[in-house]
């Protein structure tokens, strides 16, 4: 989540590469329904160490498990939309569509302390990302170690936002390769 000028920015996909000549963007969106992009009149597009640049979306269709998105200011121009390859595409967070009860955003879970099934904490979730269409959390043990930890109904027991706690039952080996 990011700040700007008390406009607070969401963390909703990222850049994967340009698309085709017209200067379309391939996305990873992290959203359960694309249809998200359909309530904004704007979207921020970030590149590492540089302030959101905000852009208009002047349209977006499926493409496999992927987006393909056109802004205002990239029509035609395939080299401009290269040059955001990698960036975060961010969306103000007052733009977001309210929750049902006991669902959450993804950035929101940015933080919480993740405890196993059997009570120990194994760590803090640093982040959240998306890989072939499926959600992975990066936790961060006290002793620095990342665990990549594939974020499946089948995997998380309980998720209290306001407790900022988190409760895992990872598969089976998982831990044996990153501890």
């Amino acid at each position: 989540m990011a700040t700007m000028d008390k406009i607070t920015l969401v963390h909703i996909g990222k850049v994967l590469r340009p698309h085709g000549l017209k200067g379309e963007l391939c996305i990873d969106i992290y959203a359960d329904s694309p249809f998200l992009l359909d309530r904004v009149a704007r979207i921020y597009l970030q590149q590492p160490g540089h302030k959101p640049k905000p852009f208009a979306v002047t349209a977006w269709q499926p493409h496999g498990r992927r987006i393909i998105l056109r802004l205002d200011r990239f029509n035609g121009m395939r080299d401009e939309a290269a040059r955001w390859t990698g960036a975060d595409i961010l969306m103000r967070a007052r733009d977001l569509p309210p929750l049902e009860e006991g669902e959450y955003f993804c950035h929101q879970l940015v933080g919480c302390e993740v405890f196993l099934g059997s009570g120990d904490l194994l760590g803090r979730l640093d982040g959240v990302q998306s890989c072939s269409g499926r959600e992975v959390w990066s936790i961060v043990t006290d002793g620095g170690r990342e665990v990549l930890f594939p974020a499946e109904n089948e995997f998380v027991r309980s998720v209290d936002v306001q407790a900022n706690r988190i409760v895992i039952d990872p598969p089976p080996g998982l831990l044996d390769i990153y501890l």
